[in-house]
């Protein structure tokens, strides 16, 4: 079973909320952070906007996880 560059983004999307959420950090904190609009990460977890791999790098550096834990998902 193939998986869609759609899913993997929105798995990405999930993946930064729930650990987001673990970390305690509301999408405004962890856009400001990040140094982008303040909407930004609500768009990613909604999937409305596609991340780059830079961002993602960053997202996770903040977030204190593996890059590899936003990809993570199941079929």
């Amino acid at each position: 079973m193939s998986i869609s560059e759609e899913q993997i983004y929105k798995n990405i999307g999930k993946n930064v909320k729930k650990y987001r959420n673990l970390r305690g950090i509301s999408q405004e904190k962890l856009s400001e952070m990040l140094e982008v609009n303040s909407k930004f990460i609500g768009h990613v977890e909604r999937f409305e906007r596609r991340v780059s791999l830079k961002r993602l790098i960053k997202i996770a550096e903040i977030l204190e996880i593996e890059l590899k834990e936003l990809f993570e998902f199941k079929l």
